[in-house]
């Protein structure tokens, strides 16, 4: 795959809204807060013929912005597929993390070589928790941290834990509420509990 150029903001929007990945209503999200803006990426993923110009347009701003790349980690379940496709994209090894007793370990004879330079890619970034427990398993390794990557950066300056630059194809703001703290237009609106931690 050739990657030629970055996607607009305006084409990548139409993407996420026309595969439902970018839903638009009044949503409990699992944090518990309130907000008029959903996203699910398994949703994009869902549609490989448009993930696949997301994940060229994103690999073309990784391919600019980190030099060198030994590594590719993702963090399971969401930054699976994405990681598998950067990886394809790029030509470089990638592997995945999963949570064993709520902890991020290396199964399945995956490995981190010492020295190696890792990037991490996740499909959403919210507070970046979750790729944070990733460095602890690229430090262990005593291998590099390259930097951050994602789909989607949905963090703000209050939520985000990572100090280091994120490369994401699309930033976007998703402003989220307490309970009684509601605007008026959204506190009128039906409530959907979306999220795959409600999926039965």
């Amino acid at each position: 795959m050739k990657i030629k150029e970055m996607l607009s903001h305006k084409k990548s929007l139409n993407i996420l809204k026309k595969t439902n990945a970018l839903l638009e209503g009044h949503f409990v999200l699992s944090s518990g807060l309130h907000s008029s803006k959903y996203i699910q990426c398994a949703k994009l993923l869902s549609y490989p013929y448009l993930a696949e110009k997301i994940c060229k347009s994103l690999a073309y701003k990784i391919k600019k912005n980190f030099k060198k790349i030994d590594l590719i980690l993702a963090p399971a379940m969401g930054g699976v597929i994405i990681g598998y496709e950067i990886g394809k994209i790029l030509k470089k090894e990638t592997i995945f993390c999963e949570r064993v007793k709520g902890k991020f370990i290396l199964r399945r004879g995956f490995n981190i070589k010492k020295g190696n330079r890792v990037l991490i890619i996740e499909d959403v970034i919210t507070t970046g928790k979750s790729s944070l427990e990733c460095v602890k398993l690229i430090e262990k390794a005593k291998a590099k941290l390259v930097g951050f990557a994602s789909i989607i950066d949905r963090s703000t300056a209050d939520s985000l834990k990572i100090k280091k630059r994120i490369i994401s194809h699309l930033k976007i703001n998703v402003p989220t509420f307490e309970k009684n703290k509601l605007p008026k237009e959204l506190a009128l609106k039906k409530i959907t509990t979306p999220g795959s931690r409600y999926i039965k």
